[in-house]
């Protein structure tokens, strides 16, 4: 694993220039997930977490991004306790944070209040940009302590950017705007929000958090943005260069199953007349498990690649069956249109027939097969000419159409690892959003011909791999840029 593509250091720089770092506060009531949401933004772990109240009652710094000199530090702070007792405390008095700030809470007895004070003092005196969590779930009209919370933001009078966790799954553009523009209504009244955003710490995408990151800068003092573009700068090279490298993984496996193959069985598919067809299945059977093995190992280790390079942990689980029956609809049976096919040529007569067995996924050689029947006898020919077109290789391999559906899962399985934020755990596979498979199937569509290109070079052994991968890295590169500036646009602004 690469530490320098997401693993930042433990403990925060402290450059000698006050005036190069730039300090973020995550804050928001207690138990809403801030710690779980600085390990996703941090990809390490980070804090403790918990499903009760006050698990952070103490602030913790960690350095985010680190460039020449230059520093992002995150805050993980204790959460906002009883607000609602809190702010009436507060009204009370003429200068209301001073009293907070110089009370001494205990921190056992009286803990809401204790947390509270800790995370009003971080904002009030590291804080250049708070990052007020809330759950998107939640009806802000309904739930009291949101209003008391930003009141005392307001009398702090940082500039606070809004993010929405537990918003589930990645959804649909409209869906988002709609959630957002509920909280921003709600909101309005409070001139410090500059800004309300979706970012989950379950399923967010990394390129939301440039998003976030230029909602930071604009926020700044003049004073602080030299620095801060040079900070925004390293993560953009630190991210795309990650990407570029899954994209590199993809490509590999990719023409490591192009390439892939078995040898035709020639006694029984070449030199036998009358061949009995559960015979051809049980032959073509074996070949279609050994190859969907072989694939199903790739696929395992380019997804825990993938998964190390997005620092997270674990491993894929996805196993041979899976793949065969999700994903490439492995037929215990050879297509009947193939049977059809051949059992209607005349006697004495052959045709040629396209071998590329659809339903299954496997071609004979990339090229045609000459079927015939016997006259009269009922039995099948399958006579030479495996590969009539470029030479007799005689390999059975993955189809043009099955190909096309690996390319298709690769970037598919690529999302899924770009949106699990580090805060939910290991990695586990799960079923991905049906408007991904839509996104990802129009900018495949939009490149078949490159898509159909490689797979054809892959089957001329004079075409060297690293010449298949370096090109088909890069499309694949064009094709999930695309995808990503389909599903969110802000993405065009970092390089895609």
């Amino acid at each position: 694993m690469d530490r320098s593509d997401h693993e930042p250091e433990r403990e925060p720089a402290r450059p000698a220039d006050p005036g190069t770092v730039v300090t973020v506060s995550l804050i928001s009531h207690t138990n809403a997930g801030k710690t779980t949401l600085a390990r996703t933004l941090l990809r390490r772990d980070v804090g403790e977490q918990g499903d009760q109240p006050h698990v952070t009652d103490v602030s913790e710094a960690y350095t985010l991004v680190e460039c020449a000199g230059a520093e992002l530090r995150l805050w993980d702070t204790p959460g906002f306790g009883d607000s609602a007792r809190l702010i009436k405390r507060l009204r009370q008095r003429a200068t209301p944070l001073a009293w907070f700030l110089h009370q001494v809470w205990d921190r056992f007895r009286d803990r809401p209040l204790y947390c509270s004070q800790q995370a009003v003092r971080n904002v009030q005196t590291e804080a250049d940009v708070v990052l007020y969590l809330v759950n998107a779930n939640d009806d802000p009209r309904l739930v009291g302590y949101v209003d008391s919370e930003m009141e005392i933001l307001q009398w702090i009078g940082k500039p606070v950017i809004v993010l929405l966790n537990q918003t589930g799954v990645a959804r649909a553009h409209e869906i988002e705007r709609a959630e957002r523009e509920r909280w921003r209504s709600h909101l309005a009244g409070y001139p410090g929000v500059r800004e309300v955003i979706s970012l989950d710490a379950f399923a967010r995408c990394w390129v939301q958090e440039a998003e976030l990151l230029e909602l930071i800068g604009g926020q700044l003092a003049d004073s602080l943005k030299p620095a801060f573009e040079r900070l925004l700068a390293a993560w953009q090279e630190r991210n795309l260069r990650t990407f570029r490298k899954s994209m590199g993984v993809l490509g590999r496996k990719l023409v490591e199953s192009a390439r892939d193959g078995e040898p035709a069985p020639e006694e029984t598919l070449l030199n036998r007349v009358g061949l009995a067809r559960t015979v051809v299945d049980a032959e073509l059977q074996a070949v279609r498990q050994r190859l969907a093995a072989r694939l199903a190992e790739r696929t395992a280790a380019a997804t825990s690649q993938l998964i190390a390079l997005h620092g997270l942990e674990g491993r894929s689980a996805r196993r041979m069956a899976q793949i065969s029956r999700d994903h490439f609809g492995m037929p215990r049976k050879i297509d009947e249109g193939v049977w059809a096919a051949v059992g209607g040529a005349t006697a004495g007569m052959t045709g040629g027939l396209m071998a590329d067995l659809a339903s299954g996924g496997l071609t004979f050689g990339g090229g045609a097969l000459v079927a015939g029947l016997a006259g009269g006898s009922g039995g099948y020919i399958l006579a030479k000419g495996y590969n009539l077109a470029r030479g007799s290789d005689r390999q059975v391999r993955w189809s043009l159409g099955h190909f096309r559906e690996q390319v298709q899962l690769g970037l598919l399985t690529y999302l899924a690892v770009a949106h699990f934020g580090r805060g939910r755990g290991h990695w586990q596979e799960g079923e991905e959003p049906l408007f991904w498979r839509s996104e990802v199937k129009r900018a495949i569509d939009s490149r078949l011909a490159d898509i159909d290109g490689i797979w054809k070079r892959a089957g001329r052994r004079e075409v060297g791999e690293d010449e298949l991968v370096s090109q088909i890295e890069n499309l694949l590169a064009a094709i999930a840029g695309r995808v990503l500036r389909e599903l969110y646009p802000q993405a065009g602004k970092i390089g895609f």
